[in-house]
């Protein structure tokens, strides 16, 4: 502990606290404040040793300088001015506050009433009331910052910068994806070492996915309505620390940090040629709504980090859902999300974002704007520009549906694939021609100012929703066990459960789910666009019907590796290496339809008996068979997708040519073959032929590319019958 009695002037920038061999110098952006201190706090962050006055304000900046102070420090801040929520204003000294650029954060909340600045629930008042804060001082239970001197040897590791039109997203949580794997030892399970075991990766590269998307890895603080019932908000959209890794996906390894263990995750990754995105939360924080706690932001100045209200700033806009909406369009408040993005490429190096709830960040007086501050700030920073960028394209404000209107560069999640590909598949409510826009990456939606087809990212299940199995086992969410009486989560799953509801010993009603989940994968690997896949649809995994499983840190959300189903991970590599063998399956650019040299159009949509298709029969419903040629090329690879949804076998007529049949999902085991004019395809099946030079290629086989993916999983079989998994009452 330092000596030290008062702070030096210090500096305005960097914001935070930086350790520069001599001090620490400590800047805080807080412009509404009257005064600012700086608490000092005892190892473990419970006992409060000393607060000195922050000496400087400039530009709205409190800051000083420690001298001798040094990294491991524990501090936390006191901000004072008004209270006055009626204002915008939630002051309250009682309460110490978290420093929004905390690398490390000590402590955990955990619901108690002690962080509400408030007595009494005060949500309209005239702006001539007045309000007392909450006196209660909780600085023994406060969220503080450490400071951090974190050096890392990178050695060699670079971004393994992966094409656009190649990439195949994976969306894992950390915790969920090794806490039952039994090739990873038991201290590791959970944390971001397991997820950068050799089994793990192993297994990652065999099955062919090039791009990790981690769920919020952000610190984050659960609600306090959740802990009050016994959970916690798993998924993890609940940040309060942009730039700190989430504290409970550490190992607690001897001479590891938190950081330190991300780092070494991120780089194994790497050695993998495997990317890492992060899902991150910029558009709320975990303070919630004029009820929720004081953490950090609201009793820094609240009136600067969030939208309030016009007609009553005690109230918070609520575009998330969330309780609150944090302000971009304050030049302070984008550049705390500007900074915490460059730090995880920079200092973490990961390999782009997933934006939740997207249009939220760019919202101006007048609503989303595609030229908003925060898309025009990411655009042009040399930083962000070499990394991938996902959207999720709508929020619940007015206005919040915003698919296809991101900037170029720019990729976003396509829930109109989802929903045409559930509905042709399960419920027979799409047309041909939908399944076909959506099919050759929603030309209708992305083919506008420079878009390419790999700005749709195209998926059949995500964290949010049912997964892969649930969608054919299931025509209910059965959510009760998330505390909201089966209320919360989506009543519009377009799913179907093949006629029992749930887990089953029907071997009919098993076999036609088997069936649809192959065929649902196939599709999604063979359509233009991005594919994403969820962790865990590719071994069967089921939360037993619940889509809105995100307070559910138990067995619901841990896959299930014990009983993983071997065959659909050896199908799903497989697919995978055949979209990545034939280029037809993952073009770069927009098929245009237009007839090439050899006389044939580079996409052909035709009927099962060879013909093309009508406007009847691109609007017409009671069929749900098609057969889509692709990249008809003299002397160069064509692939012909034979796809049969309907309930019956369908005879499909083949164009002219020499095709061999690569897969059938109907019976993967199928070996390759030369077939003849026509071909008899099962029902609720996708086929895929080769022609021309692609023919060459597939006598290559793609059983071979998938004979490791399944002894890793017999493997992971093995051992996870020898071991007994720990699992969460």
């Amino acid at each position: 502990m330092t000596g030290a009695t008062t702070l030096s002037a210090g500096a305005a920038y960097p914001l935070g606290a930086h350790w520069d061999g001599r001090g620490i110098n400590f800047a805080l952006v807080a412009p509404h404040a009257h005064s600012v201190q700086l608490c000092l706090f005892d190892a473990g962050g419970e006992r409060e040793l000393m607060r000195l006055a922050m000496p400087v304000c400039q530009d709205g900046v409190w800051h000083g300088y420690l001298d001798a102070g040094a990294p491991g420090l524990v501090y936390g801040y006191r901000v004072f001015g008004p209270y006055a929520p009626q204002n915008g204003h939630r002051f309250n000294p009682n309460k110490v506050l978290l420093d929004p650029y905390a690398r490390q954060v000590v402590g955990q909340y955990r619901g108690q009433p002690g962080f509400l600045d408030q007595q009494a629930p005060l949500p309209a008042l005239p702006s001539s009331a007045h309000v007392d804060p909450n006196p209660f001082d909780n600085a023994a239970m406060a969220l503080k910052a450490q400071v951090v001197h974190a050096p890392y040897d990178w050695g060699s590791d670079a971004p393994p910068r992966v094409a656009r039109a190649e990439t195949i997203v994976y969306e894992v949580h950390v915790k969920g994806f090794t806490q039952l794997h039994p090739g990873v030892p038991e201290p590791l399970r959970g944390s971001y070492a397991g997820l950068a075991q050799p089994a793990v990766l192993d297994y990652l590269q065999q099955l062919g996915v090039t791009t990790l998307n981690l769920l919020p890895v952000h610190q984050r603080a659960d609600e306090m309505r959740l802990q009050q019932i016994g959970l916690s908000n798993y998924w993890g959209y609940s940040s309060i620390g942009f730039f700190a890794p989430e504290m409970r996906y550490w190992s607690g390894q001897a001479g590891s940090t938190s950081i330190s263990e991300f780092r070494d995750m991120v780089k194994a990754v790497h050695q993998r040629g495997i990317e890492v995105v992060l899902d991150v939360v910029y558009n709320h924080s975990a303070e919630t709504d004029e009820f929720g706690p004081t953490l950090s932001f609201r009793g820094i100045d609240n009136a600067l980090y969030y939208h309030l209200q016009p007609g009553n700033p005690a109230l918070y806009e609520n575009w998330t859902g969330c309780g609150n909406c944090l302000n971009l369009a304050e030049p302070r408040v984008l550049q705390l999300v500007m900074d915490s993005l460059r730090y995880w490429v920079l200092e973490m190096h990961v390999d782009g974002f997933r934006f939740d709830l997207a249009p939220e960040l760019a919202r101006t007086a007048q609503g989303f704007s595609s030229t908003a501050a925060f898309l025009a700030a990411v655009r042009q920073d040399p930083v962000l520009a070499q990394v991938k960028l996902i959207a999720e394209p709508w929020d619940i404000g007015p206005g919040g549906y915003q698919l296809g209107n991101f900037p170029a560069g720019w990729l976003e999640w396509n829930d109109r694939y989802r929903d045409t590909m559930r509905a042709f598949w399960l419920t027979q409510g799409a047309s041909l021609g939908e399944f076909a826009r959506r099919f050759a990456a929603s030309s209708d939606v992305f083919q506008h100012r420079g878009r390419q087809p790999d700005a749709s990212i195209n998926f059949m299940t995500a964290h949010d929703g049912f997964t892969l199995r649930d969608l054919v086992s299931y025509n209910h969410k059965h959510n009760h066990a998330n505390g909201e009486d089966n209320r919360d989560g989506s009543q519009d799953t377009l799913s179907w459960n093949c006629g029992v509801e749930g887990a089953t010993d029907d071997a009919g009603v098993l076999q036609l789910r088997a069936s649809l989940q192959r065929a649902l994968l196939a599709t999604l690997l063979f359509s233009q666009g991005t594919p994403m896949l969820l962790a865990g649809d590719d071994i069967g995994h089921s939360q037993h019907g619940n889509n809105n499983a995100y307070c559910q840190d138990n067995p619901v959300c841990w896959l299930d590796w014990q009983h993983a189903d071997h065959a659909l991970a050896a199908l799903t590599g497989r697919l995978i290496a055949l979209r990545r063998r034939y280029r037809a399956l993952r073009q770069a650019g927009w098929y245009s339809g237009a007839t090439q040299h050899d006389g044939h159009s580079d996409i052909a949509w035709l009927t099962h008996d060879g013909a093309a298709l009508d406007e009847a029969a691109w609007n017409a419903k009671h069929r749900s068979c098609i057969a889509i040629r692709l990249g008809a090329d003299a002397g160069k690879e064509t692939c012909l997708l034979l796809i049969n949804a309907e309930a019956q076998a369908v005879d499909f007529v083949l164009p002219a040519g020499t095709w061999r049949m690569v897969i059938n999902t109907a019976n993967p085991a199928l070996p390759e073959r030369d077939v003849g004019a026509g071909l008899r395809v099962p029902a609720r099946a996708v086929v895929l032929l080769v022609s021309g030079a692609a023919i060459v290629d597939a006598l290559k086989g793609a059983a071979g590319e998938t004979l490791a993916l399944a002894d890793d999983l017999a493997e992971i079989s093995a051992r996870a019958e020898r071991s007994q998994p720990a699992v969460a009452s």
